[in-house]
C-alpha cells in the first residue's frame, strides 16, 4: 500500500496535530492540478495496488471526486481508502461508489469536547457527528466499509467507552437487511512517535486497552490486531518495516524511508525524489536508495499505528493467522455478541 497526501490544506485545527490545520496551512501549499495528481498516482500504481488518500483534508481538493473515481476506475487500484474528517462528505457523495474503505476521524461523541479538540464552532462538530451516523447507514448502498478512527488523548480517554458504544449502536439490522458494522480503531496520541507520557502512566488507559482486547475477542467491531493492541498495552519493542507504508506528499515528494525519519532531518532519510520526475515506482525507490541507502531492516522506535500494524503483520504471520482463525466474530464485526457499556 501507499499513502498519498492529496493536499496539505485542512479545514479543522485539531489540538494534537503538528502538521495541518487552517491556522497552520502554508500559503504556498496549493493543491496540484488534476493532471499532475494523476501522474503521481500512475507512478504509484506501477508498483502498488492499494491506495490511501489522506491529507490535510482530502475533500478540500477541488478535484477530489475525479481523483478518487479515476484512481479506481481508470488506474484500477484494487483498494482505495479515503481518510477524512467527515465534515464535507455530503458535498462529495459522487466519489463514494469508488471508495472501498471510508475512514472518518472522530475522537469523542461529546459535541462540546469534540468542538474544542478540532478547533471549530460547535455546529461543525455536530455536522461531523451527524455525518458519521448518516454515512454509516449508507455502507451497503455505496459499497464501502466505514471505519471510525479515534485518537486517545488524556482529554478524550474518559469518553472512549461512549464512542465505542456509539459505533456499536450504528451497526445492526435495518428494514433492507443487515447493515455492515461500523468498525472502530483506537490509537494513542503520539509525541515524537511514542504514546503521550500521560497515557503511558495512566491506569485508565491500560484498563481501556485491556477492555478492547476482551471485547474484540467477544466480537466487538474493533479494528486492530490482537498483536497491535497488546503492543499498545505493554509498549513492547517490535521490528518495524517502514517501507511497508510509504508516504507521498501532495507535491509528489516521497518521504524515505518513512515520515518519522524524513521529519527528523538527521541524514538517515528525507525527500530524495519527486514522483512527477520519474517513470515508475521502481525508479523512485532506486533513486531513494541511492540517496540514503537501503531502508532499515528493523526499527524499534515507532508506535504509530500506520507503521506498527503492517510491521506486526509482516513479522508475525503465524500469530495473525491464528488470530484470524480464533476470532471470526471479531474479524466480521458481529455486533450481536457486544453489549454497550
Amino acid at each position: 500500500m501507499a499513502l498519498y497526501y492529496v493536499t496539505g490544506q485542512c479545514n479543522l485545527n485539531c489540538a494534537y496535530c503538528e502538521d495541518f490545520g487552517s491556522r497552520r496551512n502554508a500559503g504556498s501549499d496549493r493543491p496540484l492540478p488534476l493532471e499532475d495528481v494523476m501522474r503521481i498516482l500512475r507512478v504509484i500504481r506501477s508498483g502498488v495496488d492499494a491506495l490511501f488518500l489522506t491529507g490535510g483534508e482530502p475533500l478540500t481538493h477541488p478535484d477530489i471526486d475525479r481523483i478518487v473515481l479515476q484512481a479506481k476506475r481508470i488506474l484500477k487500484f484494487r483498494e482505495v481508502t479515503l481518510i477524512t474528517n467527515g465534515l464535507l462528505l455530503a458535498q462529495h457523495e459522487a466519489l463514494l461508489p469508488a471508495v472501498d474503505r471510508l475512514i472518518v476521524s472522530l475522537d469523542s461523541p461529546d459535541v462540546q469536547l469534540w468542538s474544542r479538540t478540532i478547533g471549530v464552532p460547535r455546529a461543525s462538530a455536530e455536522a461531523i457527528l451527524a455525518n458519521v451516523r448518516h454515512y454509516a447507514g449508507l455502507q451497503r448502498k455505496f459499497g464501502y466499509q466505514m471505519i471510525v478512527n479515534a485518537v486517545l488523548t488524556p482529554e478524550t480517554l474518559p469518553g472512549a467507552q461512549a464512542l465505542l458504544d456509539l459505533c456499536a449502536g450504528l451497526g445492526g439490522r435495518t428494514p433492507g437487511g443487515r447493515t455492515p458494522p461500523l468498525l472502530i480503531s483506537f490509537s494513542p496520541q503520539a509525541v515524537n512517535n511514542w504514546p503521550r507520557y500521560e497515557l503511558t502512566v495512566s491506569p485508565d488507559y491500560r484498563a481501556f486497552i485491556e477492555k478492547l482486547l476482551r471485547l474484540k475477542r467477544q466480537g466487538a467491531p474493533i479494528l486492530g490486531s490482537e498483536a497491535y493492541l497488546t503492543t499498545l498495552l505493554e509498549l513492547t519493542p517490535y521490528d518495524c518495516y517502514p517501507t511497508l507504508a510509504p508516504r507521498i506528499y501532495s507535491n509528489g515528494e516521497l518521504a524515505y524511508p518513512c515520515r518519522p525519519f524524513e521529519k527528523a532531518d538527521n541524514g538517515q532519510g528525507g525527500r530524495p525524489v519527486n514522483l512527477l520526475g520519474v517513470p515508475s515506482w521502481r525508479a523512485a525507490w532506486d533513486l531513494a536508495g541511492g540517496a540514503y541507502g537501503q531502508p532499515p531492516r528493523a526499527c524499534h522506535s515507532c508506535f504509530q499505528q500506520c507503521y506498527a500494524e503492517p510491521s506486526l503483520m509482516a513479522s508475525r504471520p503465524l500469530a495473525l493467522l491464528s488470530e484470524w482463525l480464533r476470532f471470526p466474530a471479531s474479524r466480521a464485526g458481529h455486533l450481536s455478541t457486544y453489549a454497550p457499556g
